[in-house]
């Protein structure tokens, strides 16, 4: 996709960009590669201490990432944050089975699909949606059981631009997830607005992208009740099994 083919809010950015940094450096930020360093440091950390699977896994880009409160946040959920770099779906893909599937989840929380359209990729909400679909069939081919939960793409103050984009995308992905038991989504945009339904800035980051302390907490009090019941949900099945079986 040239730039003149992306939406204008992308086209000052990148002609800033290629005036800065080599096409090479670009490019390297969409190949998934780039996060090989990130993805050893977990496994290295996990033949020291191995996590304890069949909890809830959240996996993703940046939002995840730093989200460093995220155990303590959720507790006494037994979560495992697994998220990398600025990852695009695609990339959350190509890691599945050394981030996803070793820790063998029985809930997933996935939130990816902001870089995709906000780069240089010439990603759009039917290729993010098509990536989602992707990692639905890696995770099932060897989890059939696992419940699957998509975050929303959140709006930013910084990609306020890309607003109609994002929001496709969620739309698509909630059209997938609308027809499976097993799969489901969460829109967490409203715990970022103020009474008068616009962002709030003191919920973000000196980037106006990134969620600030303050951001994630208003997160977990609109994410973790949710996570609550459909752990609740998951272990009656489990405890149904057992004394079926008994």
């Amino acid at each position: 996709m040239s730039h003149s083919e992306r939406p204008e809010s992308q086209r000052g950015l990148l002609s800033l960009l290629d005036d800065v940094w080599p096409s090479w450096a670009l490019s390297a930020l969409d190949h998934p590669a780039i996060w090989e360093w990130q993805i050893r440091l977990y496994e290295r950390g996990d033949r020291r201490s191995t996590p304890t699977s069949g909890g809830i896994l959240f996996t993703g880009s940046s939002s995840i990432n730093l989200w460093s409160t995220l155990a303590e946040d959720m507790a006494p959920l037994p979560v495992l944050n697994r998220g990398f770099g600025g990852a695009h779906l695609d990339h959350v893909n190509r890691y599945a089975k050394r981030m996803v599937l070793p820790y063998r989840p029985r809930l997933i929380v996935l939130y990816a699909g902001e870089n995709d359209l906000s780069g240089w990729s010439g990603k759009t909400p039917e290729s993010v949606a098509a990536d989602f679909s992707r990692f639905v069939e890696i995770v099932r081919a060897e989890l059939p059981e696992t419940r699957i939960l998509f975050l929303a793409i959140k709006p930013s103050l910084l990609r306020k631009g890309l607003a109609s984009e994002q929001e496709e995308t969620n739309k698509r992905i909630a059209e997938i997830a609308a027809g499976d038991d097993l799969l489901g989504t969460i829109d967490l945009t409203p715990s970022l607005l103020g009474d008068d339904g616009q962002l709030r800035e003191d919920l973000f980051r000196w980037d106006r992208l990134h969620l600030n302390d303050e951001g994630y907490r208003a997160w977990t009090a609109a994410l973790k009740p949710r996570l609550e019941s459909e752990w609740a949900s998951l272990q009656s099945v489990v405890d149904g099994v057992a004394q079926g079986e008994s």
